[in-house]
């Protein structure tokens, strides 16, 4: 029984970073956008959509990788 929670946990641990990784990624694209840009030049800080995909994927990849490595 403890070797199949070990696994789903590995499991659920990947599924996180990968999960992180994309909302990461998708927050570095957003940050290219028009709308975005102007709003950066402007204000000299990301919009709070992108530094949300940037917290949520970093937050999403901490715990991915902990739960994969936790033994």
């Amino acid at each position: 029984m403890a070797r199949r929670s070990v696994s789903t946990m590995n499991i659920l641990g990947l599924v996180l970073m990968i999960v992180g990784a994309g909302l990461a990624i998708w927050g570095y694209q957003l940050s290219g956008s028009v709308g975005s840009q102007i709003t950066q030049a402007v204000t000299g800080a990301h919009t709070d959509r992108v530094m949300t995909y940037y917290i949520m994927g970093a937050a999403s990849l901490v715990v991915g990788i902990y739960l994969s490595v936790k033994k």
